[in-house]
């Protein structure tokens, strides 16, 4: 597929005024939280995911279940219809942070989900991903989570994925004087 390059040069100084403020949470709108709420250890009292934990059948919730080591919610502001979310039940930001069997269940979830949403939806299509870090785009970066979003023949969303279009916010003749004067200095 041939790539054309959008420069947006003007985002540099969105970008480097955002690298230095600390990691977003929750605003806490997303889950309906009773007051008498029982996290699992380790959870974040401000994190949908694991409020969800522990409000499973909550249709208001939108919890679709929870397995042994799993949760999977549908998304509140999906990039398509059918957009989930499937979890691991504790609290983890980091890959290298599930052990074995929670690593092994949210794929079985994952592949679950895909193939229901194909029936269901007769989706002709998936991006399947997760954010790490706040910086990769995760909103709820305390607590790893993979997007399951479903595709149909000219959607319109993802306009890197279906038109081959990348954002660069900088010039390269700006990233080469940048880059040029940072190795001047090391010579």
């Amino acid at each position: 597929m041939n790539r054309e390059q959008i420069w947006a040069p003007w985002r540099l100084a969105y970008i480097k005024s955002n690298a230095e403020k600390s990691e977003a949470t929750d605003s806490g709108d997303s889950v309906a939280t009773p007051e008498n709420l029982s996290l699992l250890a380790g959870g974040d009292e401000n994190c949908f995911l694991c409020r969800a934990v522990v409000t499973q059948g909550q249709r208001e919730n939108f919890v679709l279940r929870v397995q042994e080591h799993t949760v999977t919610v549908l998304n509140r502001y999906p990039y398509n219809n059918g957009h989930l979310l499937v979890a691991p039940k504790r609290h983890k930001g980091k890959l290298y942070q599930l052990n074995d069997a929670e690593h092994l269940q949210c794929m079985q979830e994952v592949t679950q989900l895909i193939r229901t949403l194909e029936e269901l939806l007769e989706a002709q299509g998936f991006n399947v991903g997760l954010n790490l870090g706040h910086i990769a785009g995760a909103g709820l970066p305390g607590h790893l989570h993979w997007h399951i979003v479903p595709r149909w023949s000219g959607d319109t969303n993802f306009m890197s994925v279906l038109s081959g279009v990348d954002v660069i916010p900088q010039s390269l003749d700006a990233l080469w004087s940048a880059l040029r004067e940072m190795l001047q200095k090391v010579d």
